[in-house]
């Protein structure tokens, strides 16, 4: 069997052991067999270095990534995933210069004008940003993510009819798009329009029916509304697909202890404070679950 055969066999393997443990070390040993096989196969270098890079080896990372590069010259990605390292590294500078490269190769790469929207935002040069953005939408205007990039940016800044618009163009372009008509939900939360923000999370759950946050949500809302038991079957919802959730813990144990206050019984008593001492058990610095906790006890006595 010839050296470059050889290396497709390992570098297979490699990939067999990443599909079960993206950080197994077995993996990481049969792409350095590959490369070693066949020193030009840049997908081995690509994987071994993601790999790294989730392993915080950056030394490593930085060796195959760029060795993809020297092999390379001419490809955007290959600068796309040197600069995604950078960031990772939080050698933001360092990471927008080798954006600029990718770009430099392609005006009309997607990826590369998004990485240097992502850059702009994280050196908060918001106005950069947008614009960016827009012109990934520009590019590819059927594309979602650049116009669900620059939604989630208005909405990080409070601009919420900015956002509303484009969260309905990622809609337009894909109806189910999760964290689109999720954001949307909570958009019209803050806004108070609760009938919409319920519409937004029914279909939310319509695509994802096991979403915790989202019943949640959706409970949160109800219980705004004084529609107590459709909050409760809805928080009872979320906690049975996630019971370490915190927020929903607290909130139907309000629930219960509102029913409580009206129809005192020692075994509603006794099932808030178990899960209190819960949330408090994961997480000590819960001051609405200690607040509740506090009440009780002042009923108590």
């Amino acid at each position: 069997m010839d050296q470059k055969a050889l290396a497709r066999e390992c570098f297979m393997e490699g990939c067999r052991y990443d599909l079960v443990d993206p950080l197994s070390e077995k993996a990481i040993e049969a792409y350095k067999k590959s490369i070693v096989f066949d020193p030009t196969f840049t997908a081995a270098y690509v994987n071994l270095g993601f790999i790294c890079l989730q392993k915080e080896d950056y030394e490593w990372a930085l060796l195959c990534l760029r060795r993809v590069i020297e092999l390379e010259p001419d490809n955007p990605e290959a600068f796309n995933n040197l600069g995604y390292l950078y960031e990772k590294m939080d050698r933001l500078g360092t990471a927008r210069q080798v954006y600029e490269q990718a770009l430099a190769l392609n005006p009309k790469n997607v990826e590369a004008i998004l990485n240097m929207g992502h850059i702009s935002e994280l050196q908060e040069d918001y106005h950069k940003a947008v614009e960016f953005y827009k012109r990934a939408i520009g590019v590819n205007p059927g594309e979602a993510s650049p116009r669900f990039f620059l939604a989630f940016l208005y909405d990080q800044h409070d601009m919420f009819d900015e956002a509303i618009q484009e969260y309905q163009g990622v809609l337009g372009i894909n109806p189910s798009h999760v964290n689109a008509l999720f954001n949307m939900g909570n958009l019209h939360v803050q806004l108070g329009d609760y009938n919409q923000a319920i519409n937004y999370f029914e279909r939310v759950l319509s695509v994802n029916p096991d979403n915790a946050e989202a019943w949640n949500n959706l409970g949160s809302i109800y219980e705004a509304m004084k529609n107590y038991e459709e909050a409760v079957k809805a928080y009872q919802k979320s906690l049975s697909l996630n019971p370490f959730q915190e927020e929903a813990n607290v909130n139907l144990a309000h629930i219960q202890y509102r029913h409580y206050i009206s129809n005192p019984d020692s075994a509603t008593r006794n099932n808030i404070v178990r899960r209190l001492h819960f949330v408090l058990s994961v997480n000590p610095r819960k001051i609405k679950a200690q607040k509740l906790l506090d009440e009780l006890a002042k009923e108590k006595c």
